[in-house]
């Protein structure tokens, strides 16, 4: 319910790198067969995914391995053509432009962001520091996850109606609650405020800056935002944690953040051309991002532009997640055994496919285990009322609890909608997700706030509606 796109690194995350520190088993892709009931279990026992594609590439070449369907219901299957949202995936492009701009001198990676704003918009400082684009490819900003004044008249596609005048309005009024530099936090606002500027600066919106200096110089024809006809037809259906339909996102403003659509054959020729398999005029840009390396305060983990870079005993592994309302998405390769995963989800799980993409390039690293069993209970629907409210984790990171009749629901900022379910009266739990939730009551049973049980996590969140 929490992964690194919803708060911080997160646990999923600290668990990838846990794993990687223990890793000692030489770099080797699995066979196909292998790869294929990865995706079957997870898809047919675990009810984790209605379809998943999976690219690898290595010295033997590249393959494709894909199990499940284009829709729940559908019985087209999917293939390396099958296009999804990619998430926050697209930050990688989005440093990649940072650093290719920079290569040809339209751009300095500390050039101060405010630099290519309109004049009236203030841009947050302090201490006399101001936010350079650097800070905003490295997460390291001040900037937090969203912006607070992010307030969707549609929750299943919660970026649609953010403008441009929201978010000036947004920096011009925020008052940062750290120095510039000093901490990592993850930051989806930052992240889309670096595809704006550099959008600007190019003179062109954030889609056509991507064609222009990545999608067409590497031949990735399917990396688009606007998909035509024939594209739409390869689209893989969003779905959400139970497994329904979800809304796609469309994220006119902060589209550096999250608003890519791509298909697993593009992906690897992304990869290929990180990995030195294509020769490519990115190249000087590619490895310029890596050289760049700012802490995140998680052991063996770095952030380099756009890139997450773990180490262990010298072998280093680059990889970004992503997640939208109905899709996840993993991209991760070894520079050093030249080897690389792309794995692609229509459902937008806990489980998601993170684990696949670590396994795949570390056979040490385990695959999650499947959610935990719990028993659910009958209890009084009244009581949901007394839960029903909005609780905050952080500024801008709230928690939804709604009734719909006898069923409660939760649903995080800029996530899809899940129920769940009473095994207490107090206590409940998601089916479809190891996590569970515990209501804080005061004397007439109102809960004052609420407990987030989550990979070995008590994360706390305060009633403010």
């Amino acid at each position: 319910m929490m992964t690194k796109q919803c708060v911080v690194a997160g646990a999923l995350l600290g668990a990838a790198v846990s794993g990687a520190a223990q890793s000692t088993t030489p770099p080797a892709l699995p066979a196909d067969a292998e790869i294929r009931q990865i995706l079957v279990d997870r898809i047919d026992a675990q009810h984790q995914s209605v379809g998943i594609v999976v690219g690898v590439i290595g010295p033997d070449g590249r393959r494709v391995i894909a199990y499940g369907h284009l829709e729940k219901g559908d019985p087209r299957p999917l293939d390396g053509n099958t296009i999804f949202e990619i998430g926050s995936e697209t930050k990688v492009f989005t440093s990649l432009l940072l650093a290719d701009m920079a290569e040809r001198g339209e751009v300095a990676l500390d050039d101060p962001v405010a630099k290519y704003l309109p004049p009236g918009v203030k841009m947050p400082q302090r201490n006399a520091r101001a936010i350079t684009l650097v800070d905003l490819a490295t997460h390291t900003s001040g900037l937090p996850r969203v912006p607070s004044n992010m307030s969707p008249k549609d929750p299943g596609n919660p970026y649609a109606d953010y403008s441009t005048e929201q978010l000036y309005q947004f920096l011009s009024g925020y008052q940062l609650t750290r120095d510039i530099g000093s901490r990592y936090e993850y930051s989806n606002l930052g992240g889309g405020l670096l595809g704006h500027v550099l959008a600007r600066r190019a003179g062109m919106d954030y889609e056509t800056l991507v064609r222009s200096r990545i999608a067409d110089p590497l031949g990735m024809s399917s990396t688009r935002i606007t998909l035509t006809p024939e594209m739409k037809a390869r689209f893989a259906a969003g779905h959400n944690a139970a497994l329904d339909p979800a809304e796609n996102w469309d994220l006119p403003t902060l589209a550096g953040l999250g608003a890519l659509r791509s298909d697993a054959n593009d992906l690897l020729t992304f990869l290929a051309a990180n990995l030195g398999y294509t020769k490519s005029p990115l190249a000087p840009a590619m490895a310029a991002m890596l050289k760049v390396r700012r802490p995140t305060g998680q052991p063996g983990l770095e952030i380099a532009l756009g890139w997450h870079v773990a180490t262990n005993k010298g072998r280093e592994i680059v990889w970004h997640n992503g997640g939208t309302g109905g899709y996840r998405s993993f991209m991760g390769f070894d520079p050093k055994a030249r080897i690389g995963v792309a794995v692609l989800s229509n459902a937008y799980t806990n489980a998601g496919v993170d684990d696949i993409g670590w396994h795949i390039l570390d056979a040490s690293i385990a695959l999650l285990a499947p959610p935990k069993q719990h028993k659910e209970i009958t209890v009084d629907p009244k009581i949901f009322d007394n839960y029903a409210g909005t609780y905050q984790f952080a500024p801008g990171v709230n928690l939804f609890v709604t009734r719909d009749a006898d069923h409660l629901f939760a649903q995080l900022t800029g996530q899809g909608k899940l129920e769940i379910f009473p095994e207490g009266e107090r206590d409940f739990f998601l089916k479809v997700v190891d996590a569970q939730i515990t209501f804080v009551t005061d004397a007439n049973g109102r809960a004052t706030e609420l407990i987030l049980h989550q990979n070995g996590l008590d994360q706390h969140a305060k009633r403010i509606e």
